[in-house]
């Protein structure tokens, strides 16, 4: 029996469950407006659609949105705080117009210290230069990290912003005058080699306490997740969403060592000793695994070749033997498939073969190859959290210093893999959101619509057509093709709007 499709919002809204969940406004082109968590994805969504609600709104943002609203998509989650995760998720991969801004992280605090300096210091700034300096941070809270870095000069006696060192004529430093000397730990008279030292140990204190920190907002955000205060769950994902971010980004500068060059053959053969193999490896393949909540799971292969990007041999892949969320099966899936597609053409496999994440995966890629009957290269995992590095063949889970050339480049290359992968995941979600504008248009069966998408490939393509290109589509004539035409140009936007929006 053919299911009944609802034709009205109203009828669509009453067919949603008593469930948490997260929610999609879109316009009539299919553009995502807003996105929201629901407690009841029915009592939440239905209240944009009272009739009085557009009425009794004094703000003008909400009133433009409720009158833009044409269709909607719902996300159907086990919890509360799932739906909170995927709200900012989804918020931050399609920065809908009338959602409140994430948090921006230029709001946050770095740690700055130029180790080019003859006597480095550490300065606070809220811009991550592409230079030669460390960054660390960022710091969600300015008063404690101004305490902190006022705990680092008493007790690894190293100068701030406002230090004023003095060269003395034996070539040594007085790093503060002696009304000042008491106040510190150590000797305010140092040689610049033992500054250097002092210097060290208070990075290495210092790159700890921002993931310390991360960390313990991280668990104050699950605590009030967990005593049903949402708001204040929200706010602290929203901080911990963007300190990640910034974390992500300043990892790759701050890692450098100013001495050691982190990328090209001295990488190649860093990462050859460390990790026992027989030569440098040339060729290196890393895979990732991109889903939203189990919805949209895609799969993303790079390949780096003499520690370089590799991109002509870039793959994607759609998951095809099952539906749903789990990502060993996918990944034995794809790890499959790119090494089938290798034997079958007599190509050489990679020296090292990288999986984004633990033994779980790896163990998912190893039985890939048992089920090719093919001998894997190296491979190995590299865990997130920790950057740490697994090994399929039992070793010990080894950990490298941060600033490792070897450690810079497979990050370089997961971080690549990741890139390409939820790159792709956002193009099929939007192409598919793109799309389902067409089944608002009336009259627009199956036959027709797939002869539009043929004859124009997507849905901007066709909005940018000219209403002659769209009548000599087959099915199509005159009248239904200005028709379409006109359904697909975008509404004016309104002059003016607040910037902030509670729905």
């Amino acid at each position: 029996m053919r299911e009944h499709k609802p034709t009205t919002l109203k009828e669509k809204v009453r067919r949603l469950p008593e469930r948490p969940g997260v929610y999609l406004m879109k316009d009539r082109l299919g553009r995502i407006l807003y996105v929201g968590k629901a407690r009841s994805l029915r009592h939440r969504v239905s209240s944009y659609f009272q009739r009085s609600r557009a009425f009794r709104t004094s703000q003008p943002k909400i009133r433009a949105l409720l009158e833009l609203i044409a269709d909607f998509e719902v996300i159907e989650v086990r919890s509360e705080p799932e739906a909170l995760l995927l709200e900012g998720r989804l918020i931050k991969q399609w920065r809908p117009r009338y959602n409140t801004d994430f948090t921006d992280d230029k709001r946050f605090l770095l740690v700055r210290v130029d180790l080019g300096e003859a006597l480095p210091r550490f300065r606070l700034t809220r811009l991550r230069k592409e230079d030669r300096a460390r960054y660390f941070g960022p710091f969600a809270h300015s008063g404690l990290l101004r305490r902190t870095l006022a705990q680092m000069r008493r007790q690894f006696g190293v100068l701030l912003a406002d230090g004023t060192p003095t060269r003395l004529e034996d070539g040594s430093w007085r790093l503060y005058d002696d009304v000042r000397a008491e106040l510190y730990g150590g000797d305010h008279v140092v040689t610049t080699a033992a500054y250097r030292e002092r210097i060290e140990a208070a990075c290495a204190f210092l790159e700890g306490k921002s993931r310390e920190w991360v960390d313990s907002l991280r668990t104050e955000m699950a605590a009030a997740a967990e005593r049903r205060d949402f708001e204040r769950a929200a706010e602290l994902r929203d901080i911990v969403f963007a300190l990640e971010q910034t974390l992500r980004r300043t990892r790759r500068f701050e890692r450098a060592d100013p001495v050691r060059p982190a990328g090209g053959a001295a990488a190649l053969e860093a990462l050859r000793e460390v990790l026992a193999l027989p030569a440098p490896p040339a060729a290196m393949e890393c895979f990732d695994i991109s889903h939203i909540s189990g919805t949209f799971v895609v799969a993303a292969m790079v390949r780096f070749t003499d520690g370089k990007p590799d991109k002509d041999q870039y793959r994607r892949f759609q998951i095809r033997s099952f539906v749903g969320n789990d990502d060993y099966r996918a990944m034995e899936e794809v790890v499959g498939r790119r090494y089938r597609r290798l034997a079958a053409e007599g190509k050489p496999l990679p020296d090292l073969v990288v999986i984004d994440g633990g033994r779980g995966q790896i163990g998912a890629a190893l039985r890939a190859f048992v089920a090719l009957d093919l001998e894997p290269p190296a491979v190995i995992g590299l865990a997130k959290r920790h950057e740490t590095i697994l090994f399929a063949d039992g070793r010990a889970p080894l950990n490298l210093s941060l600033n490792h050339p070897g450690l810079n480049l497979l990050q370089r290359l997961r971080d690549e893999a990741h890139r390409f992968a939820n790159t792709y995941n956002a193009d099929l979600r939007s192409q598919r959101l793109r799309e389902s504008v067409l089944d608002e248009f009336p009259g627009l069966g199956p036959v027709r619509r797939a002869a539009l998408l043929a004859a124009f490939g997507d849905i901007q393509r066709l909005r940018a057509a000219p209403v002659e290109a769209i009548a000599e589509v087959d099915g199509f004539g005159p009248r239904l093709a200005a028709e379409l035409h006109a359904f697909l140009q975008p509404p004016a936007a309104p002059e003016s709007a607040p910037p902030d929006l509670d729905p």
